[in-house]
């Protein structure tokens, strides 16, 4: 782990920077220790944006929504990316259709967000799903999530409702997306392991 310093007007703040070298993706059961504070800091994040006003429920009922098997093999994964032993971002499937995976649960620790790290978790998520056998994508996102449309729409996710209409008109925003086949895919622990990929 990298440590600066900066300088402020009256005192010096140090900063952590990660090390995209550290960056280890772990598969987990949802009930394991290490998947506790992604799924907490969730239901806290989507409290505070939503309340119960747009979707008329807390957060902890979507979040129980589904049962845990439903995040486990072989329809569904439950993947955490972290930085020396602690969770910094995260996210889960589980299965939507025959072909089609469901992503869910996607989550970045808020003091570390704007540094591709969702990107690395999506793109495990990606390549765990079509090594599950899935060959599409789906998720969802709220209208108040504006950075989950813009990453979505980054790492290459088609929008299934109308870009015209304002977040609040479209409300929940779907997207797919399309994966290779399991045989292109790259095994998490390989080489090309996304969190061993230090491009941004």
């Amino acid at each position: 782990m990298t440590v600066t310093a900066q300088t402020g007007a009256a005192e010096a703040e140090q900063r952590v920077v990660p090390d995209p070298e550290l960056f280890e993706v772990r598969i987990v059961h949802p009930q394991d220790d290490l998947a506790q504070p992604l799924l907490a800091d969730l239901e806290r994040e989507y409290d505070a944006r939503y309340g119960i006003e747009v979707f008329g429920e807390t957060a902890a009922v979507e979040l129980n929504r589904y049962p845990v098997a439903a995040f486990t093999a072989p329809t569904g994964s439950f993947i955490l990316l972290l930085q020396g032993g602690e969770v910094v971002s995260g996210g889960a499937f589980m299965r939507y259709d025959e072909h089609t995976a469901e992503f869910k649960r996607i989550w970045t620790r808020a003091d570390l967000r704007g540094r591709g790290l969702a990107k690395r978790v999506l793109t495990a998520l990606e390549q765990r799903a079509a090594q599950l056998g899935y060959d599409r994508v789906y998720l969802t996102t709220g209208p108040r999530q504006p950075e989950a449309v813009a990453l979505y729409l980054r790492a290459g996710y088609t929008p299934l409702f109308d870009g015209a209409l304002t977040a609040e008109e479209v409300g929940v925003h779907p997207f797919e997306k399309a994966l290779p086949p399991a045989a292109t895919t790259p095994a998490l622990d390989s080489e090309s392991d996304p969190a061993k990929d230090t491009r941004s």
